[in-house]
């Protein structure tokens, strides 16, 4: 109930054992085609399954590549972002003095963007990459969501300090609250920064969109550069299985591909093959396709739906549970995607309260003369109370939980996806 679910099945351990058997290096064609073209199809069928726009297709100019982890993700395709920035400040300049000097000039000034709620990965993989970081605002009565105003507004405030943006983190299910960042809004905004990689990180949540109920969610996705989603969260599948798509590999080939002799063949020059060492940062890969073919034969699609919709199922249960006791709880932001978050209600507090001028009998400190801000001490006591319930419920020691704090809210969050999940 506490984190996001990491599951490991009967079926994904089978093929994590057979994988292990063949202990093959996997890093081009060559020296494992079986592999290589095994990863592409079973990927195909899940971007399929996920209705991700054709452009995500190994049949196009996309395609997928198995990554360890959502953030090892963002910091490959942060990577080929800045190269492609690069690139086209650069374009038409020839190899020389001058174009060194306009390649160090624009890498000092590219800037990555993600939301407030955006994964930590995204500010690491800045880091990482060697450029600069900035956070999108978000508020409480956008539900936690980045909305395309104040993208707008950052794009442009970074640009006045003589920035480049050229990459931003967007998010399906954000970790604090299972947010939706407002992907119509992004898409239009997007129009106007052409240069903007634009990365949907959809970690976990990015598994509901194999049902139909959620696939409205992928309309915009083609204006985007790539997606990804573990299948090692909430599908069935063991560690690790992130996959990442791109609407254009080539975009990640001529960031990552360098080719020593040891490594020239005849059918990777040919460019008829996939080499996956040139879509990712390590050079060697395991055979992660081979348990995610498993788990797929093994649940179907149908089998796959119903796991999700369960879940989804009991965290609509678990809050009407607690809407149902409001002198107990409240939910800080809508529920989603079986996650819900809520904070503890202080014995003494009322919902109503908003100002020291309306008299609230129930909380007496809300109306004295030392407490000039009604609103800031219910949430200070919210927060103690959240927080003293929260550690209470972890130190018995019988179920775990996480919390968050949200817009300066202390909350705590329960996560009803997870296989041993009962009503």
């Amino acid at each position: 109930m506490a984190f996001f679910p990491a599951s490991s099945t009967y079926p994904g351990m089978l093929g994590e054992l057979y994988s292990a058997a063949f202990t093959a290096p996997a890093f081009n064609w060559l020296c494992s085609p079986a592999i290589t073209e095994l990863e592409t199809i079973v990927l195909d069928w899940l971007a399929d399954l996920l209705a991700l726009p054709t452009c995500y297709s190994s049949n196009g100019e996309g395609g997928g590549v198995i990554q360890g982890s959502a953030s090892e993700a963002i910091v490959t395709v942060m990577v080929a972002g800045r190269e492609r920035a690069i690139r086209n400040a650069v374009d038409g300049l020839e190899e020389g003095e001058e174009r060194e000097r306009k390649v160090g000039e624009t890498r000092g000034r590219l800037v990555a963007l993600g939301s407030e709620q955006s994964h930590s990965s995204t500010a690491k993989a800045a880091l990482i990459a060697g450029v600069r970081y900035r956070a999108v605002p978000c508020r409480m009565e956008d539900d936690m969501a980045m909305k395309g105003v104040t993208l707008r507004a950052t794009l442009e405030q970074c640009e006045r300090e003589g920035l480049i943006p050229f990459y931003l983190t967007t998010t399906l299910g954000t970790t604090a609250t299972c947010a939706t960042d407002r992907f119509g809004e992004i898409a239009e905004v997007a129009s106007d920064w052409s240069n903007l990689w634009i990365h949907v990180d959809a970690a976990y949540a990015g598994a509901a969109l194999i049902c139909e109920e959620f696939q409205h969610l992928t309309r915009h996705f083609e204006v985007f550069d790539s997606f990804d989603v573990n299948m090692h969260k909430w599908l069935l599948t063991n560690f690790d299985a992130s996959c990442l798509y791109v609407k254009k590999r080539r975009n990640l080939i001529d960031a990552l591909s360098i080719t020593p002799s040891y490594l020239r063949n005849e059918f990777s020059e040919s460019g008829l093959v996939t080499d996956y060492r040139d879509w990712q940062i390590p050079l060697g890969r395991r055979f992660r396709a081979l348990k995610i073919w498993f788990v797929m034969r093994t649940y179907g699609v149908q089998g796959l739906k119903a796991h999700i919709r369960n879940h989804i199922r009991l965290g609509e249960l678990f809050h009407s549970l607690v809407k149902s006791r409001p002198d107990v709880f409240r939910v800080l932001t809508p529920p989603a995607f079986a996650l819900t978050v809520l904070t503890v209600v202080p014995r003494l507090s009322s919902h109503s309260v908003t100002a020291t001028s309306q008299l609230n009998p129930a909380h007496e400190a809300y109306t004295n003369d030392f407490t000039p801000d009604a609103g800031s001490q219910a949430t200070v006591d919210a927060n103690a109370v959240t927080k003293e319930v929260y550690e209470s419920v972890n130190r018995q020691g019988e179920i775990f939980l996480t919390s968050s704090v949200i817009a300066g809210n202390y909350a705590i969050r329960v996560v009803s996806a997870n296989p041993k999940a009962e009503e």
